[in-house]
Formats: C-alpha cells, structure tokens, sequence
C-alpha cells in the first residue's frame, strides 16, 4: 500500500505556546516553544524539545536548567516576534522585557505570562535536528490564574501565524500542499514576513483586526510581491 500524508493533519494535534528560557554566565536567552509537555506527575517532569540550531538549546546544554513561561492568548505580536523569528545570538530578547532569575540562574519571563516554571534539566535524548530535555520542576507560580493560555491553532487559525524553521512542527515547502493557481504573496514592509495565500486564506479576506504575526503591524503595511 503506498504511504500517503497530509500535512494538515498535523495541526490537529493541540499545542500550546510556551516561552523556554535559559542561561549560562552572563548569557541569558528564550524562544517560542510549542513542544512543552508533562510526562510525569512525581517527581513533576515535563519534556521540552528544542532545535540543536537554538541558541537557548546551547545554554540548556551548559546550566542544565531552564524556564517556562506559559504565553496569554492575546499576546504582544512583537513578543512572538522576537522570541520567535529572531535569534538570541544577534540581539538581546530580553532587553526590553519584564523578567525574574529563578534559583538556577536562568531568567523567567513575565511579559504576557500566565504561570511559569523553573527546572533542572535530568535527561538528554538525542533526536536528531533535536534534543529532548526531560526536566523537573523546582519552584513555579501563576501570574494570572483568569488568563487562557494561548494555544498554536489559536495561534495559527486566528492570528494566522507559522511555525518558525527551528520548530519542531515546522512544514518546509518541499512537504507543503499544493499551491493554489493565482494565489498571491504579500510581504510586510517593517519586518519582511511573507503571507502565502497558498495555503492561506486570502489576503483580502483577512479581518482587519488581523495584524502581521511577526511585528504587529496591521494589513497596510504589507504589499503584494507577485
């Protein structure tokens, strides 16, 4: 029987979004997570898998520590943005952020938080691109306990937003559907993120709430490329 898959199904799998931090020295770091999960209740562990590429995965390897801030629904776009699309080794993500130093010395983001954990890592599986930390929490608190924490079919259905390259969930474009005939690409002018219509709905038809899901701008500052 030949083998079929369709990518979409994929994204019927629920996520959250997560914030993982960590650090080692002087050098502190975080990205948008959406493979954060419990796999035990005692001791309480939860499994994190992160992108070999990440800087934050170094800085796990070094402390063996990290953080995770749980992200609101109605987050800050820029957060997703920098956290995000943009690596730790060209700027400071946590520059103009609000943020605590748990125990171990790792940060933990507060901005756009509902409740975070710090853990000492106790496991390492290689995954290939990946590396699975099994990690046990030592001390965590809820910042807002009426808050809905924000979900990736939120995230990718309402805010219209994509997985970056580094996630685990990623689609390159060697695995996407196929493409729709006169389907245009717009681009935003402030960050350079590109809408594809397709695989998405189109441009037009977006709400006009409907902000870029890298920097925040809304529909006008984007411009067709083809």
């Amino acid at each position: 029987m030949t083998s079929k898959i369709n990518t979409e199904a994929f994204f019927k799998i629920s996520y959250g979004l997560y914030v993982v931090s960590s650090g080692s020295g002087k050098k502190i770091n975080g990205y948008i997570s959406n493979a954060v999960f419990q796999v035990t209740s005692q001791p309480p562990q939860f499994g994190i898998c992160s992108s070999k590429n990440n800087f934050t995965t170094e800085l796990i390897n070094e402390s063996k520590a990290l953080s995770i801030s749980v992200l609101k629904q109605e987050v800050d776009s820029t957060l997703i943005g920098d956290f995000g699309y943009k690596s730790g080794r060209d700027i400071d993500k946590f520059a103009d952020t609000k943020y605590i130093t748990g125990t171990t010395g790792v940060p933990i983001l507060l901005d756009d938080t509902i409740a975070w954990f710090e853990c000492k890592v106790t496991q390492t599986i290689d995954l290939g691109t990946h590396i699975l930390f099994i990690a046990e929490i030592i001390e965590n608190d809820i910042i807002d306990s009426s808050g809905v924490p924000l979900t990736y079919a939120y995230y990718r259905d309402v805010k219209k937003g994509k997985a970056p390259k580094n996630a685990p969930t990623y689609i390159g474009k060697e695995n996407a559907q196929t493409a729709v005939p006169n389907a245009g690409k717009y681009k935003c002018i402030i960050c350079g993120y590109t809408y594809n219509e397709a695989t998405e709905t189109k441009f037009a038809d977006l709400s006009d709430d409907w902000v870029c899901p890298v920097c925040g701008v809304n529909k006008s500052n984007f411009e067709l490329t083809n």
